[in-house]
């Protein structure tokens, strides 16, 4: 039997290959669209665990593109992006980093992420 019960439809999207990171970057460039990327590898337990923070970021920040890297599967955007260990989040704006955030502490990744948003609300206003 189907549960009824609907499971909210995730804003991360998972970069699959080289070529569709360049397509998102380039469409939120286009659209002005802060990014927001967390580097990640299954064998990763920290990372893994900061999931469901990095989906509760997205819900909380829809005018984001939340993007996640698999560094197993898409090796050249780590390399590209200088992503050395995980879980690595950056911020970018105009496909150019203005942040990076090493390492699994939700509190720290939060306060970065809202007062990116924040400066990119403001700029834009």
């Amino acid at each position: 039997m189907e549960s009824q019960e609907q499971q909210p439809k995730s804003r991360v999207i998972k970069v699959e290959s080289v070529e569709s990171w360049d397509f998102y970057i380039t469409q939120a460039t286009n659209q002005a669209c802060p990014i927001v990327v967390h580097f990640t590898a299954l064998w990763c337990m920290p990372s893994v665990a900061m999931n469901p923070v990095f989906e509760e970021l997205a819900s909380a920040y829809p005018d984001g593109l939340f993007l996640i890297v698999d560094v197993d599967e898409v090796k050249e955007v780590a390399t590209k992006m200088e992503v050395k260990a995980m879980p690595t989040f950056v911020l970018m704006k105009d496909s150019a980093q203005v942040d990076k955030i090493v390492g699994a502490n939700p509190e720290e990744i939060r306060k970065r992420i809202d007062g990116f948003m924040q400066s990119i609300r403001a700029y834009n206003a």
